[in-house]
């Protein structure tokens, strides 16, 4: 397994992939850099095709496998943002593909997998089981397995958002980037502190998830064996090689928040910006709030990676 990936990897998986995403806003935010005393820039990656980040990971894959992918289809499980990614991309390549998905995954994502056309298979409660069940058909029916976060060829099409950050914002001193497998924290990592490695990233999981935060502070792979949160995306219940081995020694700093303060900031984002995240998508607002004294007067990307919420969990969300 490759571990590592460059600059120039992004750069060439932008060259591949930027015809068929968007280049998502980084948009100042004036109330939240008033009420958090920084400059904060939200990254709406929940603009994005498939309202979520994933998907630039998902069609820089498919378009270096896509002779494999076409002869033998492909499989892979997620909680929801990584399955639109791959579907996403199998619907432009037209490759046959199968999606595991734990139960309880929310209806708006289901819905729009339905709509790319995919198979969609139900297998245990948590994402971990749904992955060993997707590893063992792949390996009964013969298809290209897709590991959600050990596979290197997601990586520099996701870190691609982090190249537009760098672009649209070169004076950046802070990305705070949510971390459930960690494609997304670790493309900031390699992209940023490529630049500069001064750039400050800082990593957010669920305090009811926190295998790679416990990981991080024992410097090798732990498993907290449980994964309780009401974000689908950081509903990992261990850490992963790949991720770990790229921001152990590079990350500056991973933040723990609860399902109420993730609440919170989906809350603010739609009362001061008319912003509308998931819950693992609105975590980095969340976090921005729990280090605040540490980012005073900086320069501050805050991403908002997803955005694919049942609108009915939304309003129980804003009448709390």
């Amino acid at each position: 397994m490759k571990t590592f990936y460059t600059l120039r990897d992004v750069y060439k998986a932008r060259s591949v992939i930027s015809k068929y995403i968007v280049r998502t806003p980084l948009r100042y935010s004036k109330r939240l850099s008033r009420v958090l005393g920084c400059d904060v820039y939200l990254k709406l990656e929940n603009t994005q095709v498939t309202r979520s980040f994933k998907v630039r990971g998902g069609v820089y894959y498919m378009s270096v496998k896509v002779d494999d992918a076409i002869r033998r289809g492909v499989i892979t499980a997620s909680t929801g943002n990584h399955a639109q990614s791959i579907a996403y991309a199998a619907s432009l390549y037209g490759v046959r593909a199968a999606i595991v998905m734990p139960q309880g995954i929310s209806r708006t994502k289901i819905e729009a997998l339905r709509d790319l056309g995919v198979e969609i298979i139900f297998h245990g409660s948590v994402f971990e089981e749904a992955r060993e069940f997707a590893e063992k058909l792949a390996e009964e029916k013969g298809m290209l397995y897709i590991h959600p976060v050990n596979e290197p060829l997601l990586y520099p099409g996701v870190a691609t958002m982090h190249l537009e950050n760098i672009e649209d914002l070169p004076d950046v001193d802070v990305i705070i980037n949510p971390i459930g497998g960690g494609s997304g924290a670790s493309g900031a990592v390699v992209v940023a502190k490529s630049v500069d490695p001064s750039i400050r990233v800082i990593g957010v999981q669920a305090e009811g998830a926190p295998s790679f935060y416990l990981s991080w502070r024992e410097g090798r792979i732990v498993s907290a064996g449980y994964a309780k949160t009401i974000a689908e995306g950081l509903a990992t219940a261990r850490a992963y090689e790949l991720p770990f081995n790229i921001l152990k020694d590079r990350i500056d700093n991973v933040v723990l928040v609860s399902d109420d303060e993730m609440i919170r900031a989906i809350k603010l984002l739609v009362e001061l910006e008319g912003i509308i995240a998931e819950p693992a998508g609105a975590s980095a607002l969340a976090a921005a709030f729990k280090v605040k004294e540490s980012i005073q007067g900086e320069k501050v990307v805050v991403m908002i990676t997803g955005g694919n919420i049942d609108p009915e969990t939304l309003v129980s969300f804003l009448l709390k």
